[in-house]
């Protein structure tokens, strides 16, 4: 039986007095990918927002590989090893695309420790041929990279991916899936929002539909097929 990396069972989060998550439960398998879908406002980016513990305030349970993190500050959640990639990036504008890289602290307590250079750009030669660049003087896909590769620097092997593949040419967003399925087959756990439900489709182990701030809907990859009319309904996919 393969181990629960994530377990989030009945969380509720705010931001000032808005509750935005009303109630939300899901299970992500050791080494599995993830894709929480849903219409914008659904509540999915907040849902990673909350895993990370940046919400205003937050109630329920998220378990962390067994390890009960809802009341920590989002530096010890991160020590627990988590990466967030948020769907802004957050790229250095005066520092070179390997200083990007080399920035965040790596995380003593992940197994196995982080990816080296070499395995970076290995994954990403885009990244070494820029690698003396300014970051934003990359191009957007490859800042897509850049930010996804710099948490794979620290250690984290559960990572948090918030729409990834938005408004990005389509030869970048097949190197962004072949990247996902080489984690995949290396061991990490991956959660994904995604607006692109073609680029998430055959990646996914499991999906997670939201509205409201809640799952609505569960179901594996092997059920897909069956669930083309729910999704059209909920999704217009």
């Amino acid at each position: 039986m393969s181990k629960t990396a994530l377990e989030i069972t009945d969380l509720h989060a705010w931001y000032g007095e808005s509750h935005i998550l009303h109630g939300v439960n899901l299970s992500v398998a050791q080494g599995e990918v993830v894709t929480l879908l849903g219409r914008n406002g659904a509540g999915r980016t907040s849902t990673l927002r909350a895993i990370l513990g940046l919400t205003d305030t937050r109630r329920g349970s998220i378990r962390i590989q067994g390890a009960e993190s809802i009341h920590l500050p989002t530096y010890r959640v991160a020590h627990l090893g988590v990466g967030y990639c948020p769907e802004e990036r957050g790229i250095f504008a005066g520092l070179s695309c390997e200083e990007n890289l080399l920035l965040p602290p790596a995380i003593g307590t992940t197994p196995g420790g982080g990816m080296s250079l070499a395995e970076i750009y290995d994954m990403f030669p885009n990244l070494e041929e820029r690698r003396h660049s300014p970051g934003t003087r990359l191009s957007g896909g490859e800042q897509q990279m850049l930010a996804v590769a710099r948490i794979l620097r620290t250690g984290a092997n559960l990572l948090l991916l918030d729409e990834i593949s938005e408004g990005l040419a389509p030869v970048i967003v097949q190197a962004l899936a072949r990247m996902i399925a080489t984690l995949k087959s290396k061991g990490y756990t991956i959660v994904m929002v995604e607006q692109n439900f073609r680029f998430a489709a055959p990646l996914a182990d499991h999906f997670y539909v939201m509205e409201h701030g809640q799952v609505v809907e569960s179901f594996a990859a092997h059920e897909l097929a069956d669930k083309h009319d729910t999704l059209n309904t909920l999704l217009g996919v």
